[in-house]
Formats: C-alpha cells, structure tokens, sequence
C-alpha cells in the first residue's frame, strides 16, 4: 500500500490590506511574501513549507478577496483564494481588528461556512491589550466562528497561541512505524516517479512510450492533462509508479480555475514521490521556469533527472548536446551534479533510459556509505585542505558518519561549528559527490562534538570571584 507523505495546506485568505502577507511572512520566519502597504499587491498563491512544534504543513498566501468585485484582476486573485480553500485541509480567515468587520468580511465567512473546512479567525493588528479591550475584536464573534484570536503580524503577538490551535486541528501524522517501513522496504517496493516541467514538452508522450500503450491523452495544445494520474509498470525487474502531471506555468499565467487546482496537485505528486524527472524541450534552452520547477525537487531533497525531450529535432546532436548542457548547468549551477539525458518521447529513442537512471538514483539516495570510508576521506580532506585561522581560532574536525538518507545526510563532529566557512563545506560536498559518486541532493552539517563544551565567555576581572581567601589583617595593639 502506498502511502502518500505530502503535507497538510493551510490557507491564509482574508480582504486587501488586512496583514495577510505579513501574517506569512511572521510565521515561516522569512521575508518570502511581497509586503506593501497597498491594496492588491498579493495576487498569486504563494507555497512555503514550514513547521510549529514539530507539525509540518504547506502555508498558503492569497491575494485579497473582494467576492463582487468587477474588475478581472481583481477577479483572478478571488479565485485563486477560493482554489487555496478548495485543496487546504485549514483555513486562516484574516481580518482588521482596527477597522472591524466589513461587509466583505462577511462574505467571505459565509463562503468559508459553506466549505465545511475548519477555520481559525485571526483579528490582526491588535498589538495591545488596550486595543484588545478598546477595539472591535468583540465584534468579530459574529461572524459565526468558534476560534478567535487577537494577533499582531507586525509585532508577532499572539501568534504562539494560534499557530498551536492551528497544528493541533491538523490531520493525525503519519505513523511511526509506517514512515519507517518505506526506508525498510528499500528496492522491494515500487519506486515513484514524478513528472514534472512546463506545459507542451512531452511529458504524457513520454509516459505513454516507457508503458507501450496509449495510456494517456496527447495533444500539442498546452494544458491538456489535468490531474496527476499514476500508472505502474515493471522494467529490469524493478517496480516503477510514475505519475503524469499537468504542465506547471509561471504564476501570472495561470487563470483558469481547473489549471490553478494541477499545479499545485503536481507539487504534491513531485513531494509524494521518490525521484523527479524535469522535462524539456530540446528546441529551446532552459528558461527561468524551469530553474523554479527544478528547485521545487531540490528543496524537497528529491533525486532530479533532467530529461531533453524532441532530441529527434536537431541536427548535429553530438555538438548540440554538449552546449545544450553547458547552457544547463550555466543557468542553473545548482543542478551541475544532477544527469542529463537526451531523448525523443515521439520515435522511442532512449526513453527506457529514464527509468534506468531513476533506479540508479533512487538507489543512491537510499545507499549508506560505510564510516570507515567516509572517515578515511575526512583525513585526507584535512591533510590536504586545512581550515582557516578565523578571529584568533582554528576549528577542527574529528569524525563524519551518515545519519540518514533520501537524502543522503552527512554529520561531521568539530569543535566549533561556527568557525567553519562556506568554501570549506562546498569541498567536503563536492568532494563527497567525486569520491562516492552522488547524483542526488545531499545534506552535510557540521555539528559540535558532545564531549567538547561551548567556549566560556572571558569574565571581567572586577567581576570575577576571587578563589583566594581574603588574607587576614594584624590584629591591632591596644
């Protein structure tokens, strides 16, 4: 039995102007969200995966709703909340709590009451107690919502209470022991593929040639497929479930309602999934898109195979494969450990390549390299690659294991973390990467040995204690 992984969705939506951004921005704890004071400046769905307490989620940011508004802009950004509402499994309902409630307020509490979906009332800008008293939060209760809280986004107030409403109201995690099953299935279960690139570069062409049938519909117009839809098949005695999924645009793109609801199902189909193909087109050089498709899988530390559909189409493919390549890795330095191969979807050629090099990857993300090796190769980056006098100090490293895999995770033990640069961690990666052979993403952190306490901090001498006893003084003679 599969058992999907993604992540529960919590949608933030709410009227222009009432925090909205802000709000998410306070609670993944990073400015990813445009914030200006301005009405509308939010227009697409924005996706952050972040955690409280442990729980894990995928945060949603909308752009305001105004449910009667005429003008199409505005219209686009209402149904691209109502499509955030429609796939969460919770709903943040923010409003003003200085301006109190408004008609559009509401609206949309009674579009949010229809949908069945729990949702928590975030009356934000609320940064007192005595705006909490003198204000209009009471009036908020009327709009039929049991969870009410007073926040402040700006500030941060209140958001530790409501953030803990939030992850207790999310569906029950996965079990332990069923997480741990699927590393100890390792190559005997089915192994998911998942894939992914921008509308019309062949992707379910591609799928209907590895399973030797007319499994899926194709067309040359742009968004034909809809849904992720799975199929599994068996080649070189592995087991393979891959999943077609609608073609991913940039987010001003994307206004119909049906097409807004696949991309973010093919986000979640590349999350579910063990290892990511990114398809392109042979006839046009990677584009900005792509590098944003590709980092949705390096994020999630998924093996990416790159895959250049409609190789059938050039002339003079040796030359042309070497510079497509170089093109590649110029416009996406990220992706330089991860393998290209070149294909035509539409005559066969090399197509069963893809699933060779996906067992290939996926085996290496689920492979531990043995410590006695790893260390051998920490010697030899410390004789030849010493670390750097840093504020009158020298970090040293002692010993390196691997903790974990998919990815593969790397913990190195050093007296002090903090003195280790960047330049030194990219060469113990890449040096890794040469060594073992690692195509897949790959965590290494660099972590104080147990046994080795923090530097104390010097203390004053006119507030150090003395250990010496005070000496006495001679008694004086009467």
């Amino acid at each position: 039995m599969n058992v999907e992984k993604t992540k529960p969705v919590v949608a933030i939506v709410g009227r222009p102007n009432v925090g909205k951004s802000t709000l998410f921005n306070r609670i993944v704890g990073k400015r990813v969200a445009i914030v200006e004071d301005l009405p509308g400046v939010t227009r697409d769905r924005n996706y952050y995966d972040t955690e409280h307490e442990g729980r894990a989620f995928t945060l949603v940011d909308t752009g305001g709703f105004e449910p009667d508004a005429e003008d199409r802009l505005i219209q686009q950004v209402r149904d691209q909340a109502r499509l955030a509402v429609d796939e969460a499994q919770l709903v943040l309902l923010v409003v003003d709590g200085v301006a109190g409630p408004t008609g559009v307020d509401e609206e949309i509490a009674a579009m949010l009451r229809r949908s069945g979906k729990p949702v928590f009332l975030a009356v934000n800008k609320i940064d007192s107690h005595r705006r909490e008293e003198e204000g209009f939060l009471s009036e908020f209760w009327s709009l039929g919502f049991e969870r009410v809280y007073p926040v402040s986004a700006e500030h941060g107030r209140g958001l530790g209470e409501l953030l803990d409403g939030v992850v207790a109201a999310l569906p029950e995690p996965l079990p332990a022991e069923e997480e741990e099953g699927e590393e100890a299935e390792g190559a005997d279960r089915p192994i998911r593929l998942a894939i992914i690139g921008r509308p019309n570069v062949g992707k379910s062409t591609l799928v209907n040639a590895l399973i030797g049938e007319e499994r899926f519909v194709t067309s040359p117009v742009a968004g034909t497929t809809r849904d992720p839809v799975d199929s599994e098949l068996e080649f070189g005695g592995r087991r393979f479930v891959i999943t077609d999924t609608a073609g991913i645009r940039r987010k001003r793109s994307i206004a119909a309602k049906v097409e807004a609801y696949s991309v973010l199902r093919a986000l979640k189909a590349a999350e579910a999934s063990d290892v990511v193909v990114m398809l392109l087109d042979a006839t046009e050089f990677a584009v900005e898109q792509d590098a944003k498709i590709a980092g949705l899988a390096v994020e999630q530390g998924k093996p990416l195979l790159v895959v250049v559909n409609k190789w059938d189409q050039i002339e003079q493919r040796r030359e042309k494969a070497e510079e497509f390549r170089n093109n590649l890795y110029w416009r996406m330095p990220f992706l330089s450990y991860c393998p290209v191969i070149f294909t035509s979807a539409l005559t066969g050629d090399r197509v069963h390549g893809v699933l060779e090099q996906t067992a290939r990857l996926f085996d290496q993300a689920s492979t531990r390299v043995p410590t006695p090796m790893l260390n051998k190769l920490l010697e030899e980056i410390a004789a030849h690659h010493g670390l750097p006098l840093i504020r009158g100090a020298r970090a040293r490293v002692y010993y390196i294991a691997q903790v974990g895999i998919r990815p593969p995770t790397f913990v190195v033990q050093t007296n002090r973390p903090d003195l280790i640069p960047d330049d030194y961690k990219r060469y113990v990666s890449n040096r890794l990467r040469d060594v073992f052979g690692l195509q897949v993403p790959m965590r290494l952190v660099f972590k104080r040995k147990a046994s080795l306490r923090p530097p104390k901090k010097p203390v004053r001498p006119s507030l150090a204690k003395s250990s010496r006893k005070p000496a006495r003084r001679p008694a004086r003679r009467r």
